[in-house]
C-alpha cells in the first residue's frame, strides 16, 4: 500500500497517513512511503509556528499508548536525509501501539536508530545557527544592502531553521541560499524557493555579482 507525502519534511502528512493506516490495521511491512515534490510558495508568508506547537492528529485511544517523547522524536527524524525515515517512524508507532513495553526498552534497535537520527538533525541545526554568515550585497535600486548567505545542510533543516533567522534578521532583507531549498525574508515574513541551480552555486571566491546571480536564479529580480 502506498502512503503519499508532500515533500521531504511533511510531518503533518505523515501523522495523517499514519493515523489512517493504524485505523485500518495496516502493518509497517505493507506500506510504501512515497514523497511528492513540495509546492514552492509564490508569495511572502508569515513564519510558520515551531513544529512542536502544531496540533498532533492522533486518535485518543492511540495517543494514550504513544508517549509524548515519541511525537517530539518524529519532529526531528522527519528532517533527516535517510530515505527510510518514514518507514522507521511508522514501524515504531505500530510497535508502540502493539508492544506497550517498548517505551521502557532503552536498548531497542529501532528506537536507538531513530534517536541517533534525531541527534544528527539537532547537531546540523546547531551547526547552521552557529556557522552561517551573511554577506551584505548592494542591490540596484535599493538603499539598504541585501544580506545573503550560502549553506549546504546535511539534512532537510532549512524550513525548521528559517524562523530562527527571521527573528534574528528582523529589520533586514535577507536570504539563505542552498542547493536544495532557499528562503528569503523581510520584516519577519518569509518566502521559500527551490535550491540554487548548479551553475549559480556560491564558491569561496564569489563576488557581489555571483551572489546576486545566485539570488536571482531562485527569486528573480
Amino acid at each position: 500500500m502506498e502512503a503519499r507525502l508532500l515533500g521531504e519534511t511533511d510531518l503533518a502528512g505523515f501523522r495523517e497517513e499514519a493515523r489512517n493506516l493504524l485505523a485500518r490495521q495496516v502493518p509497517p511491512e505493507a506500506v510504501e512511503w512515497q514523497l511528492e515534490p513540495a509546492e514552492v510558495a509564490s508569495q511572502f508568508d508569515a513564519p510558520a509556528p515551531p513544529q512542536a506547537s502544531r496540533p498532533r492528529h492522533m486518535p485518543k485511544a492511540t495517543a494514550a499508548l504513544v508517549p509524548a517523547s515519541f511525537l517530539r522524536l518524529c519532529e526531528s527524524v522527519v528532517l533527516h536525509r535517510d530515505p527510510e525515515r518514514f518507514g522507521l517512524l511508522y514501524r515504531l508507532l505500530w510497535r508502540l501501539v502493539h508492544e506497550p513495553n517498548l517505551r521502557n526498552d532503552s536498548l531497542d534497535a529501532d528506537m536507538l536508530h531513530a534517536q541517533h537520527m534525531a541527534h544528527a538533525v539537532r547537531r546540523d541545526l546547531h551547526k547552521m545557527k552557529t556557522n552561517l554568515r551573511f554577506q551584505p550585497v548592494a542591490e540596484p535600486g535599493s538603499d539598504a544592502p541585501l544580506q545573503l548567505a550560502w549553506y549546504e545542510a546535511t539534512h532537510h533543516i532549512i524550513e525548521a531553521a528559517a524562523p530562527w533567522f527571521a527573528r534574528r534578521m528582523d529589520g533586514s532583507r535577507w536570504a539563505i541560499l542552498t542547493p536544495e531549498r532557499s528562503v528569503r525574508g523581510e520584516g519577519g515574513r518569509m518566502q521559500y524557493g527551490p535550491g540554487v541551480p548548479e551553475a549559480h552555486r556560491i564558491g569561496p571566491h564569489a563576488d557581489e555579482q555571483d551572489w546576486l546571480a545566485a539570488y536571482r536564479s531562485v527569486f528573480g529580480s
